[in-house]
């Protein structure tokens, strides 16, 4: 298992080690200890699970404001997606910055992003599936979006047409928001 830093503060890559034969493979995808060696105790307490149907799907950009924010620790069991984390954090040094990571169920790499950042992913095949764990619970109330497209983050999202919902065809723009952390 590796576990890379990512150039925010907070946003981790993990790498599980991956046994194949020709059965197939085998991963031991989470374990806390993993993160307990990079200072991180988080508690995970909810794991949802999304399937897109067709490949330029973009979901996001997601966040809840506190105290229901959340981090989140995310991989593709399907298909294939770009995965986007944004630092809304005002006194962060990366505070409107963004990363990417390409997220496969070939590659099995996770994206740990900590609270305070706004989420999404484009699925780059059809049949797309996501599931990650959270360490606080949905709140209705709390349940935020960023517009995808958004001049002041200017992320490459790799495509000017995704398909999106109607939440976040409507999203506000960050300077819009109330998104404050």
């Amino acid at each position: 298992m590796k576990i890379t830093k990512a150039k925010l503060e907070g946003v981790y890559i993990i790498e599980p080690d991956v046994f194949h034969d020709e059965r197939g493979w085998f991963a031991e995808i989470y374990r806390d200890s993993w993160l307990e060696k990079v200072g991180l105790k988080i508690k995970w307490i909810q794991e949802n699970h999304s399937k897109s149907i067709k490949k330029g799907t973009l979901r996001g950009l997601h966040l809840q404001t506190k105290p229901f924010a959340q981090s989140k620790l995310v991989r593709c069991t399907r298909g294939k997606v770009l995965d986007v984390a944004v630092d809304l954090r005002k006194k962060s040094p990366t505070y409107k910055k963004w990363l990417s990571v390409t997220l496969s169920e070939e590659n099995q790499k996770q994206f740990l992003i900590p609270r305070g950042f706004a989420h999404g992913y484009l699925t780059l095949k059809a049949n797309s599936e996501i599931q990650y764990k959270v360490d606080n619970y949905y709140s209705k109330a709390h349940d935020r979006s960023i517009r995808f497209d958004d001049t002041e983050l200017n992320i490459d999202w790799g495509t000017k047409k995704p398909t999106l919902s109607e939440k976040d065809l409507k999203a506000p723009f960050l300077k819009d928001s109330d998104c404050k952390f």
